[in-house]
């Protein structure tokens, strides 16, 4: 007895996963962070880290209110998830007074690849590689800054959710498969958090450029 189309179909959330499996593992081996995780990485390197970051979230967190009335974008709307304030008050932590910006070709990419994006499922698969990146490895690696620098949490907060990470990846989960998303769309969900993990992995490699300046 043959499966219908609609019983055919994965689940949004394990088709992302699975689909970009690859293009994750790819970045995560990244040398740039290989050496964060190591504690190699120092101040400077990190906040050359942060620049980039804020220019990625926040073409992500205009986007994404801008089009929160979209039925597909709603799903995964949160203010609870945006980190650019927290960017910001790590940067004044970490760089007193130091830039908000910074030229990068690669960051420069990534924030047009979101601000150009004209269907909802694009700014989800975008959402979805960032936020649940961040309530995931993201965790290690703020416990690793913590421990290198001996911060007792300072200067740390683009790591700091006001919500239990795993429940909330699980509900996230539940709400993106719950759109019932057909086939087509649902595999162009999955190309583009390819095309948003090869955008971070694109962020690292310019970082790793720098490594011999950045090693501690």
């Amino acid at each position: 007895m043959s499966l219908s189309a609609a019983e055919a179909v994965r689940p949004l959330s394990v088709a992302m996963k699975e689909g970009s499996a690859q293009e994750h593992s790819a970045a995560e081996q990244s040398p740039f962070v290989s050496e964060l995780l190591a504690g190699r990485v120092n101040e400077q390197g990190y906040v050359d880290y942060l620049l980039r970051l804020r220019t990625v979230y926040a073409a992500l967190e205009d986007a994404v209110r801008a089009r929160r009335e979209d039925p597909i974008v709603a799903a995964v709307y949160d203010p609870a998830l945006e980190r650019l304030t927290a960017i910001d008050q790590d940067l004044e932590h970490w760089a007193p007074g130091g830039p908000r910006e910074v030229e990068s070709v690669a960051a420069q990419a990534y924030r047009d690849r979101i601000i150009d994006a004209s269907w909802g499922g694009a700014l989800v698969a975008h959402h979805y590689t960032r936020y649940l990146g961040d309530l995931s490895g993201g965790q290690a690696i703020g416990r690793i800054l913590d421990r290198s620098f001996e911060l007792g949490g300072a200067g740390l907060a683009f790591y700091d959710f006001p919500m239990r990470p795993k429940p909330y990846k699980d509900s996230y989960r539940d709400r993106i498969d719950g759109l019932g998303l057909d086939a087509d769309d649902i595999d162009r969900a999955v190309d583009e958090v390819k095309v948003a993990f090869s955008l971070n992995q694109s962020v690292f490699d310019e970082l790793a450029g720098n490594l011999p300046a950045y090693r501690r």
